[in-house]
């Protein structure tokens, strides 16, 4: 099976990123997207996939992707390898500061 992503929501595109296979739950891999973004792709431990925006916004270094994942409250997130701020995978909110978010991309496995 292959992890699909939607970078543009609105012309209904979406883009090959890898095979699920090469994905490790619990671990992030970085993929560069058409329009020269970077997507970060998570599987979490019972298998659900991710994909949010991997460039950090506190310190505009592309490393989400290199964070570990972790849940609080219910929801699962990814906390930077950086500066340790902690990003909800499902909506991108910066759970450490609520006026920060990253792009979160649609995903599905085809």
């Amino acid at each position: 099976m292959n992890l699909e992503l939607s970078h543009d929501v609105e012309a209904d595109a979406w883009t090959t990123v890898c095979e699920t296979s090469r994905l490790t739950p619990g671990r992030g891999v970085a993929a560069l997207l058409p329009d020269g973004r970077q997507a970060a792709l998570f599987l979490d431990r019972t298998g659900r996939p991710y994909a949010i925006e991997n460039r950090d916004p506190f310190t505009g270094a592309q490393v989400l992707s290199r964070g570990l994942l972790g849940s609080a409250g219910g929801r699962t997130f990814v906390a930077s390898p950086l500066l340790k701020q902690r990003f909800d995978l499902e909506t991108g909110r910066c759970l450490d500061d609520e006026g920060v978010s990253v792009a979160v991309f649609p995903v599905r496995t085809v």
